[in-house]
């Protein structure tokens, strides 16, 4: 009984642990190829934020296949369409290929007790291309995150120490629906909450499952840290996956988009590698 316990919780920290940031920092430290050291948040930028704003003409793409009418979504029209998974799915793959030329999708990682993992599954990402996007509610330093973070590896801490719930479970879950539902403005969607469920209309959104690298698995892809500007269409902003926790007018949204560091191609699975801070 002892034993199978024991067991269970050497596997769930295996799993665990390619996500938890001071592991990741410690090991990750033994060989500084696996780390990109930046002064400030302006560094970290490997593209202009003009670049990851055209890549989001993606959504322009998905909202003509989805038949959208100005960006208005109704939950009524949203739960029929989740329902047929597979034509959605098909859908959304053709809307990323056309206007991305690649595609990517979650799989068993190939790292030993990784859990999940992204990979590229057709065409080929470029070098510097906008590869996914990191989902979730976003904390400022000052708003409270306690309960959340419990036994939670999907927190990411962006240079400026915002914080990013990519949890699609549990608590986190709860709080991101509830934030969306907030925010809306009339027919308008300020968000996307199809992340939370396993077919995101937003085919990008699943940069929390992108496995950080190691010596045996260097980095493809890194995190880069975009807000998203008062000008984004208010129609394609139903496919934004993050939220604010508050509604704290004054702050843009802050998004983390992942890029990548190198041609990547169709097979490959997607490594990211940690940013230190070098003042």
């Amino acid at each position: 009984m002892l034993r199978r316990a024991l067991n269970r919780v050497q596997n769930n920290w295996k799993s665990y642990r390619h996500r938890f940031v001071p592991w990741v920092v410690l090991n990750l430290s033994k060989n500084e190829k696996t780390l990109r050291q930046v002064t400030d948040r302006s560094k970290d930028k490997l593209v202009p934020d003009q670049e990851v704003s055209e890549s989001l003409l993606l959504f322009s793409v998905l909202l003509r296949s989805h038949g959208a009418d100005h960006g208005e979504l109704r939950g009524a029209q949203s739960h029929l369409l989740r329902k047929e998974t597979t034509k959605q799915h098909k859908c959304e793959e053709e809307a990323m290929l056309r206007s991305l030329g690649f595609c990517i999708a979650r799989k068993p990682s190939t790292l030993p007790f990784a859990g999940t993992g992204v990979f590229v599954t057709k065409g080929c990402v470029s070098k510097g291309a906008t590869v996914a996007m990191y989902p979730g509610t976003v904390y400022q330093v000052y708003e409270p995150i306690l309960l959340q973070s419990i036994r939670n590896p999907f927190v990411f801490r962006c240079i400026d120490g915002v914080l990013i719930d990519g949890n699609d479970k549990s608590i986190s879950k709860v709080v991101f629906k509830s934030c969306s539902g907030r925010d809306r403005m009339g027919p308008f969607l300020m968000s996307d909450t199809s992340w939370l469920t396993s077919s995101p209309q937003n085919p990008l959104a699943v940069g929390q499952y992108v496995n950080n690298c190691s010596n045996e698995y260097p980095a493809n892809v890194c995190y880069q840290e975009f807000d998203v500007p008062d000008k984004f269409p208010i129609k394609l902003r139903q496919y934004l996956p993050n939220v604010n926790y508050s509604t704290d007018s004054q702050r843009p949204l802050r998004c983390v988009v992942l890029v990548s560091l190198r041609d990547i191609t169709a097979g490959e699975e997607l490594f990211s590698n940690y940013y230190t801070i070098v003042r």
